[in-house]
């Protein structure tokens, strides 16, 4: 529950599907990431704070 997934309001369509997608492929990334040793929530208030904390946790996804 590290998007307060219980206060979301999509519940219309395939918006709660798609945005659990979005959210499970964001914490895979963030668990991925080893060069900060911070929890998954101060890791996402970092890519939050920091474009380039962003753009390299981006960067991971491989096509």
């Amino acid at each position: 529950m590290a998007f307060s997934e219980d206060q979301s309001r999509s519940r219309q369509g395939y918006a709660t599907e798609s945005l659990a997608t979005a959210r499970q492929i964001v914490l895979n990334l963030l668990k991925q990431d080893t060069t900060l040793k911070l929890g998954i929530k101060n890791k996402r208030k970092h890519s939050g704070w920091s474009d380039e904390y962003l753009s390299q946790i981006l960067g991971m996804i491989k096509n």
